[in-house]
């Protein structure tokens, strides 16, 4: 429909096959300052006092790369968060009692009881696809970001009016555009046409389907997220600091990236922003070629970075999805821009020297 209508009916295909979508960081996660009682697994209060401007958030991947900054950033505006989560002793080793004691804890038979209680739910989960793919692969992909959000869909759609979210952020993918070397898209682009297409086309729909009479819904079609604890970077920082990092394939293809912070930022202005509403592109003002990428890259870990992956050994370790990284595509935030969203990181190399400080 472009990006005057429900934005439901076209696909959301993901990116860059490697570093696409948000996934589980590896690193330690700086929580917040407070203190709290060690070892308590919460479920969520379905009260709602407390300032009119305060929200409870339900999040869907909390435990990821992207969905713990997430998470800290509404701690640190006083906000409330519940966890939706498959693992309840991951969810608690990530966000342990004692220093995130604003978190409520769910597992997936206490969703519905967060969801009910949430002001807004912000749906981040599915399996990542950085992996060769098979037949069995495939369809686990697809299934584990659609099969959680028609749960959440559910789970908002039947709550009653008063204790109904607001707001329904839902992740999808710029990959929704396919890949080109020579054009560029927007909101208002068509889909492509591949299998990550097809997923996503899925994806969105489920997303779609919540009451949009009583629910503001925006759809983010996420770029390459950009910072040290995980996503892109995560894979590409060691293999510079190894001599051995370059672009991959040609170089020529489009990398249309978001600095992590920038990413968060924007999922808050989303859940507060009513002006926030249907598809739009998490992704930074001023994409680049990936050869760009890997010299700034390269710059800023002071490494060199002429030693290119050939195109033939990408298709050995990822087969079909190779052709994802190997192609690339220029994404551009036209909605985001017209928003007026300030960008703390709107060129590639100002957010790669502000990751590599904190190396």
């Amino acid at each position: 429909m472009g990006s005057r209508g429900c934005f439901c009916k076209r696909p959301a295909a993901m990116g860059n096959l490697l570093l696409l979508l948000p996934h589980p960081a590896k690193a330690k996660l700086k929580p917040p300052t407070a203190t709290a009682k060690r070892g308590t697994l919460f479920f969520c209060s379905l009260s709602t006092d407390g300032p009119s401007s305060t929200m409870t958030v339900s999040i869907t991947g909390a435990t990821g790369f992207v969905g713990r900054r997430l998470v800290q950033k509404l701690l640190s505006e006083d906000h409330k968060v519940c966890v939706l989560t498959r693992s309840a002793s991951k969810a608690t080793s990530v966000f342990p009692a004692s220093t995130f004691p604003g978190i409520t804890i769910a597992e997936q038979g206490d969703w519905d009881k967060c969801i009910q209680g949430s002001t807004a739910v912000v749906n981040l989960a599915g399996m990542p696809i950085s992996t060769r793919w098979s037949p069995e692969i495939k369809k686990e992909i697809k299934e584990s970001r659609i099969n959680v959000t028609s749960k959440v869909v559910n789970f908002i759609n039947n709550a009653s009016g008063d204790a109904r979210p607001s707001v329904f952020v839902s992740a999808t993918a710029i990959g929704f555009y396919g890949t080109s070397e020579i054009s560029s898209f927007d909101e208002s682009s068509p889909s492509g046409n591949d299998y990550l297409a097809e997923v996503c086309r899925e994806w969105e729909a489920r997303a779609c389907q919540v009451n949009q009479e009583d629910v503001r819904l925006v759809l983010l079609r996420i770029g390459v997220v950009l910072g040290k604890d995980g996503g892109a970077l995560a894979k590409m920082i060691p293999l510079f600091m190894m001599f051995a990092g370059g672009p991959l394939g040609t170089g020529r293809q489009w990398f249309s990236w978001i600095h992590l912070d920038d990413l968060v930022d924007l999922i808050y202005e989303s859940l507060k922003n009513p002006a926030y509403k249907g598809v739009i592109n998490g992704t930074a003002p001023n994409p680049v070629r990936l050869s760009e990428m890997c010299e700034r890259l390269g710059r800023v870990v002071g490494r060199p970075s002429w030693l290119p992956v050939p195109e033939i050994a990408l298709k050995a370790v990822l087969g079909e999805g190779a052709s994802v990284v190997l192609e690339g595509q220029k994404v551009l935030p036209a909605k985001a821009k017209q928003l007026g969203f300030s960008y703390r990181y709107p060129y590639v190399q100002d957010a790669l020297r502000a990751i590599a400080r904190d190396l």
